[in-house]
Parts: structure tokens; sequence; C-alpha cells
């Protein structure tokens, strides 16, 4: 994988990371669950233009988007074209389970990674990443060895444009945070 990757429109991108190995410092699994926001969408970060919160989505593509979200739980995300970014909702864990156990304290692995601020939890993303090639380390991405069956859905945990089929996940994945 490579910026040529991410450099596309949003929605392909978020659909075409199902089944990508995503690790963190050795630790991580596969891309289960993905939702896609573009510039032009009311609820994406980057609708009303850039700002010091979200410039890392107006960055170079192949590059982290961490943010706080609701003050609680770190989200990432991994921008694609300018001002747009496809959030990682959830994980299949396969590397590093006993770190992402104890980081999240629970021992049910499709609970570890299943939502955004669990994912960020198992795989200790923190702000200090936003802005960071998820091309070179600390992270570690490798394309699936077969295109996965997928399915997609409306996006969840936002009030504005939800309405838009842009969550995608893996058919038949237990590791979801929500079945689609």
């Amino acid at each position: 994988m490579d910026e040529r990757f991410f450099a596309r429109d949003v929605v392909a991108v978020a659909a075409d990371l199902l089944g990508t190995r995503l690790l963190v410092n050795g630790v991580g699994g596969l891309v289960v669950e993905t939702e896609a926001y573009r510039q032009d969408d009311e609820a994406s970060h980057s609708f009303r233009g850039k700002t010091a919160g979200n410039a890392a989505m107006f960055g170079e593509p192949g590059r982290a988007y961490v943010y706080r979200s609701y003050g609680l739980h770190w989200c990432f995300n991994i921008v694609c074209e300018r001002g747009s970014a496809v959030l990682i909702r959830a994980l299949e864990p396969t590397h590093g389970l006993e770190t992402m156990m104890a980081r999240r304290t629970i021992g049910d692995a499709r609970k570890l990674c299943a939502g955004p601020g669990n994912l960020c939890k198992a795989l200790a993303i923190t702000k200090e990443m936003n802005g960071l090639s998820v091309l070179a380390d600390p992270f570690s991405l490798a394309p699936p060895s077969a295109v996965p069956a997928l399915a997609s859905g409306v996006r969840i945990g936002i009030s504005k444009a939800a309405e838009r089929p842009w969550r995608f996940g893996m058919k038949g994945s237990r590791y979801l945070s929500r079945p689609i």
C-alpha cells in the first residue's frame, strides 16, 4: 500500500480497506468495519473548512487523523483526498491479544476492537499520532490476501447525514461494532 491507495474517493477507500491488516507497534488485526466522511458531508469534521483541530484531514493522503469524541474516546481515521477520511470502526484482533486485553481490561476478543474508542484504547492510539503517516512506524498496513465480501449501511453515532450508506463491514464478521 502507498499514498496512491489513499489519494482516491473516500467511499471507495473505506470499502477497499476491509480485510487490511492494521498494526500499531505490532498490535492490531484485520479491518472489519469502516465509515467514510467527505468534505461536502455535513457529518464530516472538515465540512466547515480547515481548523487547528481538523488540519490533518487537509494533509497528505495516508496520514492519521486522530480526534477525541465527546471528550471521552480517541477515534482513528486515515486521510484520503483533501478534506476526507475513513474512520476505522472495528478490527478483528489477530496480533498482541494479551496486550490489547490488558489495555482494555477485558477478556472477550470480540469486544476488544469493536467501536472506534475501543479500537484506539486497545491499540494505544492517541492524539500524538495525529498527522503521522500510516505507511510508516508505528503503523503497519498490509493489503488483504483476498477481497472480502462486504456489507454496507448507514453510518452510526452521528446526527447529520446519517442516512448515507457509507458504513462498510466484512459480511459475517463477529467483530463489528454493530451489525450492518
